[in-house]
């Protein structure tokens, strides 16, 4: 891939941008996204049903607590094809060829894949209208549960890309992409964590996953309404952590 030396920040954004139109048309061009979003808005919603019938409440509490294992299945969904397909059309040699910096293309199919999970939960928002007609819920809470799931996908979404660099296989990089995200998820729960402490007391490794690596808690508290500087630091250094690892990857490839 080319690497220019010299490039103008407008040059580099409109790099991005270009490659971003180009994944979001792909999305909207093939029938199978249209297939997933409409599978996880109708898991989704069933869920919060069943447990609003039960529960009486109007609250969205029972969708954000479920969100994260729908997500660890929905969003490797959508990221294994990214660099598959690439391979698959034999475009992947093209994109190597194009005056754009690998950090460039990565950026783009992320922004792209993160539209489109954006448009997804955005297609929930029928829930929020149901409940202010059935009461009262605090909106401020709404948000903040919506703004942790955006978050808690564009890691994952990170993970998947990066996952479809590492390998031509799509089954695999849907697999690998859902561990990690199993990974980064199941380290915070509790159970986990006083399985892995009892394991090694002395080391508390479930504690220290906990407090280092695990999204959940920072997730759980974004859907509580508490939005902390430091839960919004940790998304967004881990995203940049697994997009750099993807760049890296990328330009490895050339070789």
């Amino acid at each position: 891939m080319a690497n220019p030396t010299r490039m103008t920040r407008r040059q580099w954004v409109m790099g991005t941008t270009v490659v971003t139109r180009r994944e979001l048309a792909a999305y909207f061009d093939a029938p199978i996204a249209y297939v997933y979003a409409s599978v996880f808005l109708i898991l989704s919603t069933t869920v919060f049903m069943n447990d609003f019938f039960l529960d009486a409440v109007a609250d969205m509490a029972p969708f954000f607590r479920w969100l994260p294992l729908l997500l660890i299945a929905f969003v490797p969904a959508i990221t294994m094809r990214s660099w598959a397909e690439e391979h698959a059309q034999h475009t992947f040699e093209l994109l190597l060829t194009l005056p754009l910096q690998p950090l460039q293309v990565v950026l783009g199919k992320f922004v792209a894949a993160l539209a489109f999970l954006a448009l997804t939960l955005v297609g929930t928002t029928p829930i929020v209208v149901m409940l202010l007609c059935l009461g009262r819920p605090d909106l401020g809470v709404i948000a903040a549960g919506y703004l942790g799931a955006l978050l808690l996908g564009s890691l994952f979404l990170a993970v998947g890309l990066l996952a479809s660099a590492l390998t031509r296989d799509q089954v695999v990089a849907f697999v690998l992409a859902a561990l990690l995200g199993v990974v980064l998820v199941a380290s915070g729960h509790p159970r986990v964590v006083e399985v892995l402490d009892g394991l090694a007391p002395a080391l508390q490794a479930g504690t220290g996953l906990r407090t280092s690596l695990a999204a959940l808690p920072r997730y759980e508290a974004l859907t509580t309404g508490l939005v902390r500087l430091a839960d919004l630091l940790y998304f967004a250094l881990m995203c940049v952590l697994f997009l750099t690892l993807n760049a890296v990857a990328l330009q490895r490839s050339r070789y």
